[in-house]
């Protein structure tokens, strides 16, 4: 958690939450989204 991420719709964001192997909850500051597996455009910074 609190890893900073970057997705190419949402854009920078930080990981307030996950759900193992399943799915990640991301702070995008304008917004929160649950991101679910396969993390295609999530990328770890």
């Amino acid at each position: 958690m609190n890893d900073q991420v970057t997705h190419d719709r949402y854009g920078l964001g930080v990981v307030i939450g996950v759900e193992d192997g399943v799915a990640v909850f991301v702070d995008f500051r304008s917004r929160q989204e649950r991101i679910t597996a396969p993390f295609k455009r999530l990328y770890k910074l």
